[in-house]
């Protein structure tokens, strides 16, 4: 039995590690806010049957609208929020950052100081998506999310989305993912940038 899955990255919002620590992360800005809209636009048709997001604010505000629309409330999950590669503690460099990134898509174990690696994100993600599939078995959910998470979430089923494809998504995107039981078997991306 075919499940969807719409994976929305969240859109613009002004990083802040203290946001991140503290506060449930950085909320979205103008931008963001306007390309929320548009998201609930392109998925108003597509028969959502559940609503689900990173407790994170800016990946719960970029389905919001979309949730408003559809009267649906949205199911949060703490286990989704965005992997941090590095500490939260200091600032490390774009950088350093990109590099650590990829390197945790060839060394599942990578991570940089206080950091988690690819392998512990799984851990903690993969059990809600199967939930999520085992619940809402044949039916279509929006999943409110980040993009090395996202990225991480589907590189679990097809080691193909790896650091390559997290570097080629935007804030946000939107994409199509078919289940067939467990079974990921297509992506398609509907964000038109």
């Amino acid at each position: 039995m075919k499940t969807t899955i719409y994976f929305v990255r969240h859109g613009i919002a002004p990083f802040s590690l203290e946001q991140e620590k503290t506060s449930g992360g950085a909320r979205l800005n103008e931008q963001g806010q306007a390309d929320a809209q548009r998201v609930a636009t392109l998925l108003e048709d597509k028969r959502i049957d559940v609503i689900v997001s990173s407790s994170h604010h800016r990946a719960r505000e970029t389905v919001l609208p979309l949730a408003e629309l559809l009267h649906k409330d949205i199911i949060l999950y703490n286990e989704l929020i965005e992997r941090p590669i590095a500490t939260l503690n200091e600032a490390i460099s774009e950088e350093e950052l990109i590099k650590a990134i990829e390197r945790s898509f060839t060394d599942k174990d990578y991570c940089m100081p206080e950091g988690e690696t690819t392998r512990q994100a799984q851990e903690r993600a993969m059990p809600v998506i199967f939930k999520l599939l085992s619940d809402y078995q044949g039916k279509r959910m929006v999943i409110g999310t980040h993009g090395n998470i996202m990225t991480i979430i589907m590189n679990y089923f097809d080691s193909n989305y790896g650091f390559n494809f997290w570097q080629q998504t935007s804030k946000p995107d939107i994409y199509e993912v078919e289940f067939e039981d467990k079974q990921l078997i297509s992506v398609q991306r509907l964000w038109d940038c």
